[in-house]
């Protein structure tokens, strides 16, 4: 004998029902056959739609029936030959009209018992059975239609009802067992009370009819058909790479459930298990697949983890005092009061001092549960030595299921890490003694990134998914989304990153995707843009709440640079460009430094400093091997020494600074470069990294730049550079008469007597390392205890949207990579 189900969404058309009787050609041939269905998919929803609107004296519950009655003509018309339509159209109109008749009553009365809802929600599965056994039968294969309230007996407890199984299965047998070679369809979901009133077994419950009668006949197997091959690894609408589970426990199969695994309904489970009856999860609309068996399966060489999965709509009630302390009695009163209205209880956590009961319930219990917990400690609440019961709300569970688990050490503190490196804070842990479930509760908005982060941890050895935001696309904007498409190949098979651009932002306009942007044809698709600024980007990232998410910044904006603290309060990665966070106060600078080990964050900012050169780096893995910092002496401005080393008096001064802009080598404003203002951000950003508590006031700048260029605007800039002409010649000459060159150098020095650091243009000699620095490289000498004599040197091109984007791409590799 076996059993097969089949669930509402394989049921839910003419189409569907006819691939279940294919799948039924096959079952019917090889051994009596019991089938189980749900009512139409969506039907058992539109006669509780209807029902409420009747309630609420809405004649839209008219509508309803309607839709409902349509739906079933329709199916009859579908799947019946012309001729043989009459007698089954009869019955569906029978049906509806008693459905009318109670929907009406209900209207009437404005009333709705729970026994009324039973007996409504009942006709779902009554009318999907009885079309699909007259169906089968008229293509020949006979079945007897059965009506599942004659076998299955429970209490009346409307809603859920509780099976008597002594009796149930004394029915079931005394039915089936004498009548060999037959196959039969039952309507699930449905059954009756000791009077015969009918009740039903709870949303889902088609499963549990179907594991009730298979454990009643020890049937050889249970098959649960739906929309999906099988149990997976996670909830495919969360995570994409979920994978199937091949076999699994009946313990493991129940906890997945329980927590959230819609595939079968939680009940089901045991009456199979007690007879130790295997259970198969097939997907109607693949029937090839192989699916899911659930058995008592051997552990040896199984996954450690065999799932997760999650609970929405969950709330902690909490009952804290400390007359609660060491004295008996109070768990007892609290889960008496929530069992008495029938409120179950999904998690439990107490303090060892015995302070505090934490309990998880379903949100819609909520006004219920405060009601009747402070009902239920009135006098301790009113001599205050108990709390009236706290509620937090919008949370879910997080649980990591599988039998494995028992036998390794450390899974939890791989769960619990890798949900606070991804600022995923847990409110509640749970763990049973069989070690087979570790559940966490966390905010319902982080739960789906909680079960991506874990998925990722646990059954994912392929490539890392990385979500990008980027605020900007100037030229470094540009070379880089050039560089991530080119290299997005190299990065998939060599470094096993998988890096999506989720979002580009300008000043005014945001675009976002869900799936990531094409890196082909990305300004073709930012037209589709949409009005925004930085707070609502930044927002919109909040809301999307992906997992290994990176904020790229690659403008020169302070709105952007000042909006790093609120992503790094989220622990999302900050790679930037913009140097103004890291060069304004010494306070700011110091906030995102301490968020970043609050939040276990990530702040990569090399770009600030020398483009691509590996300064910061340098510097960084100086300090924290042990060494201290004596010195730094450095040409940091790429466009300063391009402007220098062209400059020869033969072509002004002027012309070489706007060939220097044309080229991409300045800031957008090209005064910031010549004022040496520039310079002193990155030596402060140095000096800051080496340890000193350094504001830009700090620094003493000589500049070379006569007053009237800094005047007016850029035009004005160019203008006055022409007139001043015979000075910078003058400055030139100088230099060169002496055999030197002129380069602006930054010096960071704690011993120097005029200052922490000094910026300034001046004439380096041909010893010096200064003197052969070409084009627009920059060089940075590192004198510290152990380079005393001759310094660590870092020295290449410190200037251009190629290299810069290079740099931050650097940055992004690292942060995705920690």
């Amino acid at each position: 004998m076996q059993v097969v189900k089949f669930g509402g969404s394989s049921v839910a058309s003419a189409e569907s029902i006819q691939k279940v009787m294919a799948i039924l050609k096959t079952k019917l041939y090889t051994d009596n056959t019991i089938v189980v269905v749900s009512a139409l998919g969506g039907v058992t929803d539109l006669l509780l739609l209807a029902a409420d609107e009747a309630i609420n004296h809405e004649q839209g519950y008219l509508n309803c029936l309607q839709q409902i009655e349509d739906r079933h003509i329709q199916l009859v018309k579908s799947l019946m030959p012309v001729g043989e339509q009459s007698s089954l159209l009869s019955m569906v109109k029978m049906y509806c009209n008693q459905i009318e008749d109670i929907c009406k009553g209900i209207y009437l009365l404005g009333e709705l018992s729970a026994r009324a809802k039973d007996k409504l929600v009942s006709y779902g599965e009554i009318l999907s059975s009885q079309i699909i056994a007259t169906t089968l039968t008229a293509s020949g294969m006979p079945i007897i239609w059965k009506d599942a309230r004659e076998l299955i007996i429970t209490d009346s407890k409307y809603g859920a009802a509780t099976v008597h199984f002594n009796t149930s299965n004394e029915k079931i047998t005394n039915y089936f067992i004498p009548q060999q070679g037959l196959h039969w369809i039952l309507p699930g979901f449905i059954a009756a009370s000791e009077l015969g009133v009918t009740t039903t077994l709870g949303r889902g419950g088609s499963d549990y009819t179907a594991a009730i009668i298979a454990g009643a006949l020890t049937a050889t197997k249970l098959e649960i058909w739906t929309d999906v091959s099988g149990m997976m690894t996670a909830d495919p609408r969360l995570v994409t790479n979920v994978k199937l589970i091949p076999q699994i426990s009946y313990q493991e199969a129940m906890e997945l459930s329980h927590f959230g695994a819609k595939v079968i309904y939680p009940p089901t489970i045991q009456p199979v298990m007690n007879k130790n009856i295997p259970v198969w999860v097939k997907n109607t609309f693949a029937p090839q697949d192989e699916g899911t068996e659930i058995k008592n399966v051997q552990q040896h060489g199984k996954s450690i983890i065999t799932g997760i999965s999650s609970i929405n709509n969950l709330s902690l009630i909490s009952l804290e005092g400390s007359g609660m302390v060491g004295i008996p009695g109070f768990s007892k009163r609290l889960f008496e009061a929530l069992s008495n209205n029938n409120i179950n209880v999904i998690l439990i956590t107490q303090s060892s001092s015995e302070h505090s009961i934490c309990v998880g319930i379903e949100t819609q219990y909520v006004p219920l549960s405060k009601k009747t917990i402070d009902e239920a400690f009135s006098y301790e609440i009113s001599i205050q030595v108990v709390q009236p019961l706290q509620v937090e709300n919008d949370l879910a569970i997080v649980a990591l299921v599988g039998d494995n688990m028992k036998n390794h050490t450390g899974i939890c503190g791989k769960m619990f890490s890798s949900l606070g490196n991804e600022g995923i804070n847990i409110r509640a842990i749970a763990q049973g003694a069989s070690e087979r479930n570790i559940s966490a509760v966390v905010a319902a908005s982080d739960s789906a990134k909680a079960v991506n982060v874990l998925h990722e941890l646990f059954f994912e050895n392929t490539n890392k998914q990385i979500h990008l935001f980027i605020a900007g696309f100037g030229n470094v904007g540009k070379k880089l989304l050039e560089q991530l498409n080119l290299q997005a190949n190299f990065l998939r098979d060599s470094l096993r990153l998988n890096i999506k651009v989720m979002g580009i932002s300008s000043s005014k306009l945001a675009l976002t995707s869900d799936v990531g942007i094409n890196l082909n044809n990305w300004q073709t698709e930012f037209e589709n843009a949409t009005p925004s600024n930085i707070n609502q980007y930044i927002a919109t990232i909040a809301e999307k709440n992906y997992r290994n998410t990176i904020f790229v910044d690659v403008t020169a904006s302070s709105d952007v640079a000042f909006v790093y603290h609120t992503l790094l309060q989220k622990s999302i990665a900050v790679v930037a460009c913009n140097k103004i966070a890291c060069s304004s106060t010494l306070a700011y600078y110091q906030s995102l430094k301490q968020l970043v080990k609050d939040y276990q964050s990530k702040f990569l900012f090399e770009t600030n400093v020398g483009a691509g050169l590996p300064i910061i780096s340098t510097l960084t893995d100086l300090i924290s091997s042990g060494d201290k910092i004596q010195k730094i002496e450095a040409v940091l401005s790429g466009t300063l020494n391009f402007v220098f080393n062209n400059y020869k008096g033969t072509t002004s001064f002027a012309q070489i600074v706007k060939q220097a802009q044309v080229e991409g080598y300045t800031e957008p404003d090209p005064r910031l470069d010549l004022s040496g203002k520039d310079v002193m951000r990155k030596i402060m950003i140095l000096a800051r990294e080496a340890g000193e508590k350094i504001e830009l006031d700090d620094i003493e700048i000589t500049s070379f730049m006569p007053q009237s260029c800094m005047e007016g605007d850029v035009d004005n800039f160019y203008t006055a550079m022409e007139a001043q002409e015979p000075y910078f010649k003058s400055l030139y000459d100088e230099a060169a008469k002496n055999g030197q060159k002129l380069k602006f150098v930054a010096t960071y020095n704690p011993a120097n007597i005029n200052g922490k650091a000094v910026v300034g243009l001046q004439s380096i000699s041909e010893q010096h390392d200064f003197f052969h620095l070409y084009g627009k490289d920059n060089i940075v000498l590192f004198y510290s205890n152990r380079y005393q004599h001759l310094p660590l040197v870092v020295k290449g091109a410190g200037a251009g949207a190629e290299v810069t984007a290079s740099g931050v791409f650097a940055d992004i590799i690292r942060a995705a990579q920690a």
